[in-house]
């Protein structure tokens, strides 16, 4: 079995020494990297630059650079996609978001991990978990999402939140670790509106 089926089968796997692995990460970097150059009003190029390093991707999407990823094909993501700056996402297993999804700066979507086993982690091997994000998801700024996460469509991350477990639909979530704090109601459409009376 390669480092590669191993890496997509959720197994320990050589991250750090497979040439075929560190291959396509760089090459994905290099693309990262152009992409992270390009003047913002070049939206036809970043545009472009995306749809080639992402597995799918909506009609419409946004993603303001500085941008990191490590595979980027196993990338997916909805309708209206939107990233502030600085996102990265380690996308040794697959990372899908639906639609709606917006992303404030500074977050992180990290597949990978390390074994707490110091001999296993000292060989380069680690380990990629999915992630899945559903619709209408809105993370605040400098959120960390961790491997194996699912969240719920019409949920809230909280600025700051370290996503550890799974988070349902329709709620708040905050804190580190992150957990639900309330549901989102009725009430919580009309919070920002302003009368014109």
């Amino acid at each position: 079995m390669t480092e590669l089926e191993k890496m997509q089968r959720g197994l320990l796997y050589d991250a750090n020494y497979d040439p075929e692995l560190l291959q396509t990460r760089t090459r994905c970097k290099d693309l990262c990297f152009e992409f992270n150059h390009l003047k913002p009003s070049s939206l036809s190029e970043q545009e472009k630059l995306i749809r080639s390093m992402f597995g799918k991707t909506g009609k419409h999407f946004c993603i303001t650079a500085p941008f990191w990823c490590d595979y980027g094909y196993n990338i997916e993501v909805g309708e209206n996609f939107y990233t502030n700056h600085n996102c990265v996402i380690l996308d040794g297993a697959k990372v899908t978001f639906g639609d709606n999804v917006f992303i404030a700066p500074n977050c992180i979507f990290s597949t990978a991990g390390h074994p707490l086993d110091t001999e296993q982690r000292n060989q380069g091997l680690e380990y990629a978990y999915p992630i899945s994000v559903g619709d209408n998801v809105w993370f605040g700024a400098s959120v960390t999402v961790l491997p194996g996460v699912t969240i719920g469509s019409n949920t809230v991350i909280g600025a700051g939140s370290v996503v550890n477990r799974d988070i349902p639909s329709g709620v708040v979530a905050v804190g580190s670790p992150c957990r639900v704090l309330r549901k989102i109601t009725e009430d919580d459409k009309k919070k920002y509106w302003r009368n014109a009376e």
